[in-house]
């Protein structure tokens, strides 16, 4: 698995950390390809998944296969939230989440979206 897509522990829980900070678009594709991987390899409904976006390079590639990813991951993931979510383009971030009928609530630091993917 990529050092930059990997399982962190907050709190006792797993948290699956998709870390596109600061990546070009033609990296985040390739993250993207390792995500669906990963999260395709558990059960239905069990995951915990946090991506970090802090200045990375979003482009309509980018978003055209984060699309398709979330609709296919949606089935595992139980929660998800983003960080760095100011470097997507607002109009991108609600063509994801309309495409994807999936919640992706944005925070400032990864520890506040942490705390709030482990909250019940």
């Amino acid at each position: 698995m990529d050092e930059r897509v990997s399982f962190i522990t907050h709190r006792g829980h797993e948290i699956l950390l998709g870390d596109f900070s600061g990546c070009s678009a033609k990296e985040i594709l390739l993250l993207l390809d390792e995500i669906q991987r990963t999260v395709a390899q558990h059960p239905s409904n069990s995951l915990l998944t946090l991506g970090d976006f802090t200045g990375a390079q979003i482009d309509r590639a980018v978003v055209t296969r984060m699309k398709e990813v979330l609709v296919l991951d949606r089935p595992y993931v139980k929660r998800s939230a983003w960080v760095g979510a100011d470097t997507v383009p607002h109009v991108y971030r609600e063509h994801i989440k309309a495409f994807s009928q999936r919640e992706y609530p944005a925070f400032k630091t990864r520890e506040e979206a942490m705390d709030w993917l482990v909250k019940d």
